[in-house]
């Protein structure tokens, strides 16, 4: 059962167990977002919910949430929250770290990129930098930490994966993640209504193309 905390005058903290549950929650806010509700922001572990005061209070919402919680069977939501099409990202399977990536998990180049293009993933949160989404859904046998020396400057449209998640580098910045393509898709533009492309909820899919 998720736990709530006041976060604020006009805000809830929702704590539950483990990513699962936060992917789980959220999809079904969105399907049934309880009156009053008017952001809802994911992380790993937490969902903050900020509510307009004059449309619904803390226990009103704690009481909702509850409810919806309680009702949601697990992964049911999520299948069943987003009918729009999977966003396509193509990518060249060109990365700086593809190649030591696929001697540390055992398997040849091509078949890391035969297992990331297989999977179809989900924005569970964004962090790090604007446009950032972290993407669940990643096979497990890629799972590997984040670079020991983070670089100081990674490329817009880099393709990277590190620990259970893989995500794209929104614009140039310092990173830590494995880097194992890149892709010509602008997943932010500030003068775009959402700037983001991936936003939480958004589902994902990765598609190889030639150098």
């Amino acid at each position: 059962m998720p736990r709530l905390r006041r976060c604020g005058r006009h805000a809830a903290l929702v704590d539950v167990n483990d990513l699962e549950q936060v992917l789980d929650l959220h999809a079904e806010l969105r399907r049934h977002t309880p009156a009053g509700v008017v952001e809802m922001v994911p992380a790993a572990r937490t969902l903050l919910l900020r509510f307009d005061p004059a449309r619904t209070t803390f226990d009103r919402l704690a009481t909702d949430v509850a409810a919806l919680a309680g009702g949601a069977d697990p992964g049911t939501a999520r299948a069943a929250g987003d009918t729009r099409a999977p966003v396509t990202v193509p990518v060249r399977y060109d990365g700086e770290d593809l190649a030591e990536l696929a001697r540390e998990v055992g398997m040849p180049p091509g078949e890391v990129v035969r297992r990331h293009t297989a999977g179809e993933y989900v924005v569970a949160f964004c962090g790090f930098a604007p446009g950032f989404g972290y993407l669940a859904g990643l096979d497990p046998a890629l799972h590997v930490p984040r670079r020991a020396e983070p670089r100081t400057r990674v490329p817009a449209g880099a393709v990277a994966v590190a620990d259970r998640y893989t995500g794209v580098y929104p614009r140039p910045s310092p990173g830590g993640w494995r880097i194992i393509g890149h892709t010509e898709l602008a997943v932010w533009q500030p003068d775009r209504d959402p700037p983001a492309l991936l936003l939480p909820g958004t589902r994902v899919r990765f598609a190889e193309v030639a150098p």
